[in-house]
């Protein structure tokens, strides 16, 4: 009996965190199966502002931390085992961009939300990558989005991430991420690219 509330009152001082989440089931089978493990992401990713559609984005969210903290359901950054990326960057050199997952491990579902961090490069060196690949654009079309992404770096609201994709039990969803974050998930922006204007501190 002693000892119970020896330990109980060591938990009470540790406080809730110090309990680590044990996975379900479902999510070390889809880790298995993605060939993915836990890693802590680096800070300036997890500050890092993000868009959340790879051809137009209408909007920038962020920080990536924030979006983490709003899941209603416990979560674990995961990588690819062979493309881990360095632990500590300090003394290193970060890949220009690699992907990360945000698990949330719900009882009747596992999600999965596809980062691109590209936190090693400035707004501005993110904007000149991502130009690389759009080729398929025309002129006009790609600039007049770089031109909006140009002016919310200037307007404080700069972004070096990307949610690329949402992963339901393993099924990509067909809708943008950026719609899911709007509607499904209410996940409010902080910059409309369309108006050119912050709407959240």
């Amino acid at each position: 009996m002693r000892f119970g509330l020896v330990f109980l009152g060591f938990m009470i001082l540790m406080g809730p965190g110090s309990l680590a989440w044990a996975a379900s089931a479902k999510a070390v089978a889809l880790r298995q199966a993605n060939g993915l493990v836990p890693f802590t992401p680096t800070e300036k990713f997890l500050s890092a502002n993000f868009v959340a559609d790879e051809m137009n984005p209408a909007f920038v969210f962020g920080p990536v931390k924030a979006f983490a903290a709003s899941r209603k359901c416990p979560t674990t950054w995961l990588a690819e085992a062979d493309r881990k990326p360095p632990a500590d960057p300090l003394g290193t050199e970060l890949p220009m961009e690699y992907t990360a997952y945000l698990e949330e491990d719900c009882p009747d579902r596992v999600v999965y939300y596809v980062f691109i961090d590209q936190s090693s490069l400035t707004p501005q060196q993110w904007i000149g990558w991502r130009e690389k690949f759009h080729k398929s654009k025309t002129a006009d079309e790609y600039g007049r989005v770089k031109s909006r992404l140009e002016k919310a770096c200037e307007a404080g609201c700069g972004f070096n991430a990307e949610l690329r994709f949402i992963q339901k039990d393993g099924q990509l969803l067909t809708r943008s991420p950026e719609g899911v974050l709007l509607t499904e998930l209410k996940f409010a922006p902080k910059y409309d690219l369309n108006l050119q204007k912050k709407l959240s501190k």
